[in-house]
């Protein structure tokens, strides 16, 4: 086998996770009144653009999910299979290039020389102190003064490249409209343009172009350029800050699966029983609200950092290892994250259980239990969805600045808060090494700024307040 399969802990939970979310779009499907909501997420504008932008950072993601060890090559004297000790994904396996790209230190985007001046030996035996050429960046040119016309080239045939695409895509799009509809192919390309159709194609094309336009033009361009620069290390600096994708991904999706039961049952339960349960419950989330919740995560990280210290033996890879405290940073957030949602739910619980339609139920004999699972749960989902999206930025925000105060994940585990407080450093040096900043910025802020639409729509679609408004 040309390489063994690596099943860490993250990767199950997002996989079952992805498997959940695909049995509960195919449950939706079938029942209108769950459907209308979602359609209309997807009919409005900023809907369709979040949902775009997420579907990337998640393919991303899944690629960095799936992780093996390559096999080493055999020396021929025995049968026996090794295997490599370093832990890689699928996207580390397409993104070979940028990975293997390793530099001496700093260099700036698109830069064909160190950042730093050297001494070197020049041509005829003298010693220069001088900045030296790049082993990788803009490696393929003979002269750095073609370095412009090459870039320029790059980008129009790796455009040009994306708009066929984009057009090839719209042809097939308007050829099947045709014979779905039974109409000409001008009528149905003119609906799709002047937006005449149930959906905000025009936006949807518009938004591919433009996904497609980055993600050709950085392919093209980081095969003979590093875009974002490299680090102290060498390191390119693009394939950082996607690789924190999975990082981020994973916080804010696995902290969610821990958060959601003990606010669910514990809001609802307080809010229904009353009484004594009631009084337990919320005693228990406000003494966890009069701690402050980075002492907690810094006291259970350095706790797991010892247990990992004295029980080495217990991971066999590095990747392991950083795996485990990532996800027990996720159960930590979860843990410490549950008290908003749980006193929200309380509050319209005990508004609900006073409803004429419970109040019915329990007139009829129907159980505890059925009345909440029948009445009071699914008038209290709106409020979930509501809050499960809104919280998911926070958390990809939480993972950088715990990163940055170093109770965040590994130091090993490539991250946007470790990308953030390596550059703590860099932006003290002269000349200020800025680009690992503002790659970690840019790739934090579209995410958090898609997940931010995709809230507000959310927000829109499955609020009543809000549709009794519009």
């Amino acid at each position: 086998m040309p390489f063994l399969p690596v099943f860490l802990w993250t990767d199950i939970l997002i996989f079952l996770l992805l498997a959940v979310v695909a049995g509960a779009v195919v449950y939706i499907r079938k029942r209108p009144h769950l459907s209308a909501p979602w359609n209309s997420v997807i009919q409005r504008k900023r809907g369709m653009m979040a949902i775009m932008i997420l579907a990337c950072y998640v393919v991303i993601g899944l690629l960095d999910s799936l992780h093996y060890r390559p096999v080493l090559e055999s020396d021929g004297n025995g049968d026996q299979v090794h295997y490599a000790t370093e832990v890689i994904s699928v996207f580390d396996r397409l993104a070979q290039p940028l990975r293997q790209q390793v530099e001496k230190t700093y260099s700036a985007p698109f830069a064909h020389q160190l950042y730093v001046k050297e001494m070197q030996t020049d041509a005829d035996g003298t010693l220069v102190y001088d900045y030296p050429r790049l082993k990788h960046g803009a490696s393929h040119l003979d002269h750095p003064a073609l370095k412009l016309d090459d870039i320029q080239q790059t980008v129009l045939k790796a455009s040009l490249l994306s708009i066929l695409l984009v057009f090839i895509v719209y042809l097939c799009h308007c050829i099947l409209a045709r014979w779905r509809r039974k109409s000409t192919l001008l009528t149905e390309a003119g609906r799709i343009i002047r937006g005449r159709s149930d959906y905000p194609l025009s936006t949807f094309y518009l938004m591919l172009l433009l996904l497609t336009l980055t993600a050709f033009n950085l392919i093209a361009l980081s095969g003979d350029y590093h875009v974002f620069g490299t680090d102290k290390v060498g390191n390119d600096v693009l394939y950082q800050a996607l690789k924190s994708v999975r990082t981020g991904l994973v916080i804010g999706t696995l902290t969610t699966l821990v958060m959601l039961p003990l606010a669910i049952l514990l809001g609802i339960a307080a809010g229904y029983f009353r009484g004594w349960i009631d009084d337990i419950i919320q005693y228990i989330y406000t003494t966890l609200n009069s701690i402050p919740g980075v002492l907690l995560i810094a006291a259970a990280v350095l706790i797991l950092q010892v247990y990992m210290n004295n029980n080495p033996d217990q991971f066999e890879t590095i990747a392991e290892r950083a795996d485990m405290r990532l996800l027990f940073l996720c159960i930590i957030l979860g843990v410490t994250s549950w008290t908003g949602l749980c006193r929200i739910l309380r509050a319209e619980t005990l508004k609900l259980r006073e409803a004429e339609y419970v109040l019915a139920a329990r007139a009829l004999g129907a159980s505890n239990f059925s009345i909440l699972h029948r009445h009071i749960l699914p008038n209290l989902m709106h409020l979930v969805m509501i809050a499960v999206v809104l919280d998911f930025s926070g958390l990809v925000l939480a993972e950088a600045v715990l990163s940055y105060v170093g109770v965040g994940v590994d130091p090993s585990m490539i991250s946007w808060g470790n990308m953030i407080n390596s550059a703590r450093l860099e932006m003290a040096r002269d000349p200020v090494v800025w680009w690992s900043l503002t790659a970690a910025f840019i790739s934090m802020f579209i995410l958090v700024l898609a997940a931010n639409l995709f809230a507000d729509v959310v927000r829109d679609a499955f609020d009543p307040r809000m549709q009794g408004a519009q």
